[in-house]
Formats: structure tokens, sequence, C-alpha cells
């Protein structure tokens, strides 16, 4: 949510930030622990993006006028480009995939993480 994708950031969240303390009930995990659980986990976080957007499938909330994930509410449209069909809809999921796993890959490799320089929520689904 608010675009952290350090490690050594998300460190220092779980000792500052309210929401990330009640979240991990109080845990403190050091930057390496949270490095390696990212790595070690690669395939499940991906599996945890595909069940979210299933979720919201099976909730029906794809096609509706406003849609609303964390108190976001988002002004829904449906324009040609926006209108999809199953093979447009997996090329998109096969992009998502591959940006989602250089981004873990990245942030394995990387000892100190900066702000990522693509904004995620530009990536059209």
């Amino acid at each position: 949510m608010n675009r952290i994708t350090s490690s050594r950031i998300l460190e220092k969240a779980t000792q500052t930030n309210i929401e990330v303390m009640w979240l991990l009930r109080r845990l403190t995990p050091d930057f390496k622990s949270i490095s390696d659980f990212r790595k070690d986990n690669k395939e499940a976080i991906n599996l945890v993006f595909k069940q979210f957007v299933a979720l919201y499938k099976e909730w029906d909330l794809f096609g509706k006028k406003v849609v609303a994930v964390d108190d976001s509410k988002f002004r829904a449209s449906n324009s040609k480009k926006n209108n999809f069909n199953t093979k447009s809809l997996n090329r998109k999921i096969r992009i998502i995939s591959r940006f989602l796993s250089s981004k873990l890959r990245n942030a394995s490799l990387s000892k100190s993480f900066s702000t990522p320089t693509v904004n995620p929520f530009h990536v059209k689904i």
C-alpha cells in the first residue's frame, strides 16, 4: 500500500508503523529474515496475488462501477482498451507474472532496496 519494497525499510516499519505492528502481532523480523522470506516463497507470493484476483472474480466485483479496497475507491471504466477476452487476459497475466518475478529477483539480489521506479498500479491488467 505504501510502495515499500526495501527489506531494511520494512524492518523499520515493523518497529514504527502501527498497522504493520498489528498485522505482524508485534513481531519484528530483521531485514535479512524479510529478504530470505521473499526469496524462499516467490511461488507462494505469486499464488497469493492470483488468488486475490480470483476472490474478486468470485465475489463478482469485476465489471462494477465502483470497487473499494482498504477504503480506497477507484472509478471503473470499460472502454475498448479496457475490455478483455481470454487471450488478452492470459497475455496480461504473463506480463504481470514476469514483472513480479523480476521485482522479486531484484529484491533478493540487492542488499539495500530503493523505491521502485515503476509504479505497479500503472501496469494495466
